[in-house]
């Protein structure tokens, strides 16, 4: 019997037992389902943790200032420390080797924006120039802010693809005038649309640049009211040269977080974020997420395979009158192990197609339901089908054995 023909029987014999056989197949489908929404899960994750490392930077170090629920808190640590300030970005940048870049942030509530007969809401921030450079922030129209608007406390602002949306519709922006409070800004530039959405990442929050508006740091300080006791930069941005990556990046952070902590007093009112240090963290969590959940699929798989194991030697059971006949004619032990290997081989890839179904239902389920982001890829399709099927044939390895060791004579007999 060739390899066609011992697949044509198997298929048969699966179909004349329905039933039967979808049962056997069970465990197999959900493992293989199990292991593809896994690796989906896993792939999404990991996906979405490199675009937040991109936006936050993998050469960058965040200082952001901390917030104080009580405001005794607040005027305790504002006797030893004024906040975050223009000061520590410059000390960081003369003192500490390794650095390229230092941006400062200001970031205010939202205000009230209006253009004409038009308004809609808007946070508000002060940058720097280069602040797109640093956060991956793309121009649609016009420019980003440059040193001179910085210098010159010039008013001007970059503006969010949702506030140009609200403002001005399909009427032009740049050049047109809003006013933000009381200041009037001019627009020259516009993000691009889908630029930076809401997200968090390892506890670090990340706004939307879609509704932002963006004004040079030194003109949100002189001309924007905010509140005393509150940090005068929210984030300080610092870009570290190229290489500096791995363990020298951890040692600029400590020489930067020593430094910044001698110019506060010692008063605990920043927190130092290392993105390439988060992605890190998220990669070791997400390792222990999928060996969790690898784990679990297993079972599921072993679950299968001794179902496998089980219908088969049912089979060998109700068969072995005619593997009796079989070897009578002519047939070779090794004919008989064919023949059961290559059933319970059936079996675990019809499984494993069904499984890939139910996977990717899964997946498509989890990122409707949930939110989540799910990434199926050829890979998880490949391993979770392959490890099936090689369960299948391990499993049938002792049933096609006892087959083929059956006693033609004794099987001529069987009732």
């Amino acid at each position: 019997m060739d390899l066609r023909e011992a697949l044509a029987t198997s298929l048969a014999n699966l179909a004349g037992h329905k039933l039967r056989s979808a049962l056997s197949m069970l465990g197999v489908v959900f493992g293989v389902g199990a292991v593809i929404a896994m690796l989906s899960i896993g792939a999404g994750a990991e996906r979405q943790a490199l675009e937040m490392i991109e936006r936050l930077g993998v050469r960058n170090v965040l200082l952001r200032a901390k917030t104080f629920e009580r405001e005794e808190a607040a005027e305790e640590v504002r006797q030893k420390s004024p906040g975050l300030s223009l000061r520590d970005c410059e000390a960081i940048l003369d003192a500490v080797p390794g650095v390229e870049l230092v941006a400062p942030k200001v970031e205010i509530d939202p205000f009230l924006v209006l253009a004409g007969a038009e308004k809609g809401r808007a946070r508000l921030y002060g940058v720097a120039a280069r602040h797109d450079e640093l956060v991956n922030l793309r121009i649609a129209e016009g420019r980003f802010l440059d040193q001179r608007d910085v210098l010159d406390h010039a008013q001007v602002a970059v503006i969010g693809a949702e506030v140009r949306r609200s403002l001005f519709g399909h009427q032009p922006a740049l050049g047109a005038d809003i006013k933000v409070d009381d200041v009037w800004l001019t627009v020259v530039g516009v993000l691009a649309g889908g630029d930076g959405e809401a997200a968090s990442f390892e506890g670090v929050s990340l706004q939307s640049s879609a509704a932002a508006v963006y004004v040079p740091v030194t003109t949100a300080l002189s001309k924007f009211e905010r509140d005393r006791l509150a940090s005068p930069l929210q984030e300080i941005v610092v870009r570290l040269e190229p290489g500096m990556q791995g363990a020298a990046s951890t040692v600029v952070a400590g020489t930067i977080d020593r430094l910044v902590s001698q110019l506060h007093g010692g008063a605990d009112d920043y927190e130092l974020v290392v993105p390439e240090a988060l992605l890190e963290q998220s990669r070791r969590t997400q390792r222990l997420f999928n060996l969790v959940m690898g784990s679990i699929a297993s079972i599921s798989l072993l679950v299968g395979g001794i179902g496998i194991t089980n219908i088969m030697l049912a089979s060998v059971l109700e068969r072995t009158r005619e593997i009796g006949v079989r070897r009578a004619v002519g047939a070779r032990r090794s004919d008989i192990l064919g023949q059961f290997l290559v059933e319970s081989f059936a079996i675990s890839a019809l499984g494993g197609l069904a499984g890939i179904a139910v996977g990717l239902g899964i997946a498509r389920g989890i990122a409707a339901a949930a939110g989540w982001p799910t990434v199926v890829t050829a890979w998880s399709i490949l391993l979770a089908t392959g490890v099936a099927m090689v369960a299948g044939l391990v499993s049938g390895i002792y049933p096609a054995k006892r087959a083929a060791d059956l006693d033609p004579i004794e099987s001529l007999r069987y009732e």
